[in-house]
Parts: C-alpha cells; structure tokens; sequence
C-alpha cells in the first residue's frame, strides 16, 4: 500500500476510527519530536541542576496550618474574642464572613515535636511526623488573592488572570524530557469517594500563550488512564504506521507553507500516541508493584485514581523520566464542620504523601526529584460560624500559610520562616508564590529572569514584572 492510498484511505475513513492520537489531540496533549526525546532549549538548564523532575502535591482549597503545621498554643487565650485590630490591620475577609465578628477560633488539633528536627505537626497527619526531617517547613508563604480560582492560577501561572502558562508548561517548554514516549508534562485528578464541588480548571495545567505542545496532559481517573489507545480490530500495527508517515507529510507539507507551530504540534500528537500505544498501558500495570508499596501508600492505594493510587502512578512517570507531575487533590475549603472535613482529606493524603517520600528516598530518586505540598492559601484564625461549634471552619487566608517540599536540592529537616501570634501575617522570612516560582526554576537550573518566551511584543517570564528571589536559606 504505496503513501498516497494511505493518504486517502485515511482521510476517508479517520471519522470511524477511534484514535489514540485524536483522543490526546483533544486533551491537548504536548508534543515530541518525530524520533529522538527534546532535551531543553538552547542553552538550558543555565546551571547545573539539582532536580531533574518535579512533583507537585496541589491540595486544591487551603489547608488549614492551624490544624497542621502551625502551632499556635497562645490563641487559648483568646478564644471567642475578637481579632485586635493592629493584627487585622484592615486587611480584607471575603464575603462569607464580612459580615460577622473576627472571633478567634484556637487551633482544634493537638500538636506534638517530632524527628531531630523538632518539626510540629498537628495529630491529623501521623504518617507525615516520620519524615519530616526529610522535608523542609515554609511556614511564611503568602500569595494575594483571596478566592480559589484567582489563587489557585496565581500559584500555578504566575498571574490571577487566566492565560498565562502553568509552571509545567514552563519547565516543559525549557527543558523538555528524557522519555520520548510519554509527555513532559502530566496531571492526575484525584477520584473522590465522594463527588466534589470544587472545580478544577483547565488553564491550571494549560500552556497559554505558548504553543499547546507544552499543556499537561489530563490522564483519566479511573482503570484507564487514556482511552482508545487499541487499534481497531483488523488493523495492523504497520497499516497504522504506514498511516501516520502518510499524515505527518501533509501536515509537514502544510507546516512549511503557514508557519503555524500549532500544526508541529499536531504532527508531534499523533507520534506521541502512537508510542503512548506502547507506554501507557505498561505504565497503568501495577501487577508487578510487591504488596509492600501497597501497605506503604495504604489501604486506597489499590482503587484507581484514588490520591494513594496517584501517588504511586507520580513515582513510575518519575522513574520513567517525566519533567513535571502534577497531582490534584480537592476538598481542602472547609468553611463548616472544620474537625471532620480536614480529617477526611488527612486521611486521604497523609499516608501517601510520606509515602511518596519514602519510596523516592529508598529508590535513590528523592536528590534528584523536588516534591512540592501545598495549596493555594491557607485558613484564616477566626471561626466561622458559631466558633466554638463542632460546625465550625475557617475561612480563605492568603496572608500566611504553610507548604513544604522534599527533595531536589532542598535542605531537609528544617523549617523556614514563620507568623505572628495568630497565624495571621507573616512575620520572619517572607515567601511570596513568585518568590516559590524562582525558586523550583532554580532547582531545576534555571535563572527565572533570563528564561523568557516573547509574546505581543514582550517577554514574558513565570515571576511576571514584579520582584522575585531564590529563597536561598531553604537551598541544600
């Protein structure tokens, strides 16, 4: 069957077949290069690197670090009584409790020191205490926006305001991957035991105003992770390459006439669906994985998609050399029932998370692998509510909340900045999210102020215009 059939062939008939190809085309898959894996710009990594892939844990919907991390014994003092003014400062509440009294609401949980390090961690995330002089505490973050959408975008663009590339579109854009046959940059949806009313966008994961080659790829939560990556019965795997070659030169054809990187994008679609025939369902096989990482990440472990499941799917697309992965866990906003909403999401991460620690560091991956938990803000130390009700929650808090991350160049053990009295400002080594931008660019051996890409006439960077710094005293 010479090109031109095949040419033909498929153009008739592409709109039966379910393809592999069209089903990643549609979830905005990045792209490759026809043969050999795309290892970084020109000139990149600026420096030698520390990390060579990422994991961000994103705990979508703030996480209270009053509960969790920062532990704040001298707000017993003043619970049920009003916020003083010279720590509120004005500084703004959303709408959900504009209209009632800033009621201190002490910390629920209790905490304990743990490892060499003396860390605190509140008693809600048992696994997390036996590693953390693994991970390094920053206790000073602070973003600018109130609500989830514009934070959450922030954290992850740069910028509140849709549009911009995601920081794994950035690293995907820079430094590319050492594995041709799956993408650089990959994101997985935590399934819920229970459905979830948080919406998580696409433009968390998009590419913006790069080209689209660079967005994560959205792998399903559930048994199969890509749909119609079978060929149709009675194809053969030769007619299908045969098929491809033939579309790849039109679209080639095509490309030198317009210019028009989205069509090398589409070009790089179709070949990296045609490996991922190969590569994703070795990858979704956890029959060789011993029981052993089954006990380590815990009972969820087993049901796919779950936060355990992807916790383990995170360590085989590290293993396997993706540059950027991204998991997304919902359901951190807990503005009521505060004790049994934040012990629920507890359950689901903590024993995966430390996990996911463990298994890297004993695998001799963690050195090389920055983890990054955390999620758009925190929450605020006012009840909301009846403060001293089992109904009681907390409501959004950008001015001071805490992540942490292992790994990939990060000092361990240790804990970096803190807040006042209240949990309420940041009160020694501030960390802006821009300033956690430079930061991982950095690990990663990047200069954030040199890596651009030019749209509209600008140059455009992930720190935005604004001041940002390497967080240097959290360095190894």
């Amino acid at each position: 069957m010479n090109n031109e059939l095949i040419r033909r062939y498929f153009l008739s008939q592409a709109g039966g077949f379910s393809l592999g190809a069209i089903a990643l085309a549609a979830m905005g898959g990045p792209a490759r290069a026809a043969e050999e894996p795309r290892i970084g710009l020109p000139g990149l990594p600026h420096f030698a690197p520390k990390a060579k892939r990422v994991i961000f844990l994103t705990q979508s919907g703030g996480p209270s670090q009053l509960e969790l991390f920062d532990y704040k014994p001298g707000l017993m003092q003043w619970a049920g009584k009003e916020l003083p003014d010279s720590v509120r400062q004005g500084q703004r509440v959303t709408t959900m409790t504009a209209n009632q009294k800033q009621l201190v609401m002490p910390g629920v949980t209790k905490f304990g020191r743990y490892g060499q390090s003396g860390a605190t961690v509140g008693e809600w995330l048992p696994h997390l205490t036996k590693i953390v002089d693994d991970i390094c505490f920053i206790k000073s973050m602070n973003t600018d926006q109130i609500n989830h959408a514009p934070a959450m975008t922030q954290m992850l663009t740069g910028n509140q305001i849709p549009g911009r590339p995601s920081i794994g579109s950035w690293v995907s854009y820079g430094l590319g991957s050492e594995n041709r046959n799956l993408p650089d940059f990959l994101v997985m949806l935590s399934k819920m035991q229970r459905p979830s009313d948080q919406p998580l966008y696409d433009h968390y994961w998009g590419s913006g105003f790069l080209p689209s080659r660079y967005q994560g790829v959205k792998l399903r939560n559930a048994k199969d992770a890509v749909l119609y990556l079978q060929d149709p019965p009675g194809l053969p795997r030769t007619v299908r390459r045969e098929m491809l070659d033939g579309l790849s030169e039109l679209n080639q054809h095509r490309l030198e006439q317009t210019g028009d990187p989205e069509i090398g994008t589409r070009i790089r679609q179709y070949e990296m669906a045609y490996r991922m025939q190969t590569s994703v369902p070795e990858l979704q096989d956890f029959s060789k994985e011993p029981e052993e990482i089954f006990e380590l990440y815990g009972p969820d472990s087993r049901r796919p998609g779950s936060y355990a499941a992807n916790c383990i799917m995170a360590r085989r697309l590290a293993e396997r050399g993706v540059r950027f992965i991204q998991l997304f866990h919902p359901d951190w906003d807990h503005h009521s029932r505060l004790p049994s909403w934040c012990t629920a999401r507890c359950r689901d991460t903590d024993q995966p998370s430390a996990a996911l620690i463990q298994d890297l560091k004993r695998r001799g991956m963690l050195e090389d692998t920055l983890v990054i938990w955390g999620g758009e803000f925190g929450r605020g130390v006012a009840g909301q509510g009846k403060w001293d009700s089992i109904e009681a929650g907390r409501d959004h808090h950008p001015r001071a909340f805490t992540m942490w991350m292992a790994g990939g160049g990060v000092k361990p053990g240790m804990t970096y900045g803190a807040t006042d009295d209240f949990s309420f400002n940041v009160a020694e080594n501030p960390v802006h999210v821009r300033d956690l931008h430079a930061t991982v660019m950095h690990l990663l051996g990047i200069d954030h102020e040199r890596f651009t890409y030019r749209n509209q006439g600008l140059e455009m960077r992930l720190t935005g215009v604004e001041h940002a710094s390497v967080v240097k005293g959290i360095l190894a």
